[in-house]
């Protein structure tokens, strides 16, 4: 019964009789086996990694390394345990038969040979092993689509949800404080599209996201999502961090030289606030973690207003960091929604 693999069965004779081994060969290659041969359990371990038979026939009485030696190794070894081992033995020798079908073997082959008897023990161990390789192979394909669905689970989503996801199939909303949310934003995004292909603005756009991207992972902050050319991420959300706000300001400079290098360069607003979110997965279909909270509102309206190539702060999240970086005030405005705020630029370190 061939289910995927046409070659001929090789079958490892492991005997230290030559008239055994001759008599086997000649029986198995009339049955159209290819068969190669050990004559003790050291030469058949050698033999075993060199040539992988299909079958193994082992006998019991050896000299150097006798059969249940070398059959306990076999069955020890995830490389060989699972090749079928049909023991030879005396037909009286119900003991040796019984001792090597409780260490792993497959079958028995009573001595002397009977034709007929090796013919059905060899075809049945075949068919054994073919069904083995067959659940294996499918075990594996099983195996990388769920390594797979992990890798695409884990570009899509944050680690702790995945864990969640996993273990309860849901992912509850819950309140987070203290966190500091980043927006950035493209100066100018809408009439450079207008003058440029769609092909050129969605390779700059992967060019800064990438990069982008890269910085967030750096600075242990998290990724929530892009609006065209606007991108937001999180600080202190999953992975607590000594100073959230810093930590989206260092990423902010970064961001926007990144900006200024790319194949074509852009200018940006960042804008950051920091206060409590709420976070959550909604719906059951493409997945997507968000964060909702007055707080993400102000960040959006700080980079909204911001300067331009630099890092803007609400007062909140200026009061946070202003022991650690240089500053000034952007003046009072007017915010939509908001009212009057005090806005801050963040001055990098020279």
């Amino acid at each position: 019964m061939q289910f995927f693999d046409t070659a001929r069965p090789k079958i490892l004779i492991v005997d230290d009789e030559p008239f055994n081994v001759d008599y086997l060969e000649q029986e198995l290659e009339d049955l159209d086996y290819d068969t190669v041969s050990a004559s003790n359990g050291q030469e058949a371990l050698a033999v075993v990694t060199a040539e992988s038979p299909d079958v193994i026939l082992l006998d019991v009485n050896m000299p150097i390394m006798d059969g249940f030696e070398t059959l306990g190794i076999l069955k020890s070894d995830a490389q060989t345990r699972d090749i079928p081992v049909i023991i030879i033995s005396a037909a009286h020798d119900l003991d040796n038969v019984v001792k090597g079908i409780e260490m792993g073997a497959e079958d028995y082959l009573p001595k002397p040979f009977d034709p007929v008897l090796l013919r059905a023990r060899i075809a049945a161990s075949l068919d054994k092993k073919q069904w083995h390789d067959l659940e294996r192979m499918y075990r594996n394909q099983i195996e990388a689509e769920k390594k797979r669905a992990d890798e695409l689970l884990q570009v899509i989503l944050p680690e702790p949800i995945i864990d969640e996801l996993k273990a309860t199939n849901q992912f509850k909303p819950r309140h987070f404080g203290n966190v500091a949310i980043m927006f950035t934003d493209v100066v100018g995004f809408t009439p450079y599209s207008e003058s440029h292909s769609p092909t050129r603005v969605v390779e700059n756009l992967q060019h800064m996201i990438a990069a982008y991207e890269n910085v967030t992972l750096r600075h242990k902050m998290q990724k929530i999502k892009t609006n065209g050319d606007a991108f937001m991420v999180v600080a202190g959300l999953f992975e607590p961090l000594e100073n959230p706000v810093f930590s989206c300001v260092q990423a902010g400079w970064e961001m926007v030289e990144l900006a200024q290098a790319l194949p074509d360069p852009w200018q940006v607003r960042i804008g950051v606030h920091v206060g409590p979110v709420i976070g959550a997965i909604l719906g059951h279909r493409q997945y997507l973690f968000d964060v909702w909270g007055d707080a993400v509102n102000t960040a959006q309206r700080v980079e909204s207003h911001g300067a331009i190539n630099a890092v803007t702060l609400s007062k909140t999240a200026w009061q946070a960091i202003k022991h650690l970086c240089q500053g000034i005030s952007l003046g009072i405005i007017d915010v939509k929604g908001k009212g009057a705020m005090e806005l801050y630029k963040a001055i990098p370190h020279n």
